[in-house]
């Protein structure tokens, strides 16, 4: 892989890359990569190991209130917890 070298870098730009990499709690080199590639997702090739699926995304906010509450109130009796099964 080739090296890039950047020269006057915007010292707001540079911030941005150090806290990333501080968040992400990984080298510069490895959080600029990153940013990169989350900026240029569609150019890229993705490797199984770095996959992100999003093949749900068109489902999020498709429901109506209404709907949300049939689903909320379906799953109801799921999440009641029979103390009798703890003891």
């Amino acid at each position: 892989m080739k090296a890039i070298t950047l020269r006057n870098l915007p010292a707001e730009l540079e911030e941005a890359v150090r806290k990333e990499a501080e968040r992400k709690r990984t080298s510069v080199n490895k959080a600029v990569i990153s940013l990169l590639e989350r900026k240029t997702e569609g150019l890229r090739k993705k490797s199984a190991r770095t996959r992100q699926y999003d093949d749900l995304d068109t489902l999020a906010g498709a429901w109506s209130k209404k709907e949300a509450a049939e689903f909320d109130n379906a799953l109801a009796a799921q999440r009641a917890v029979d103390r009798e099964l703890w003891k």
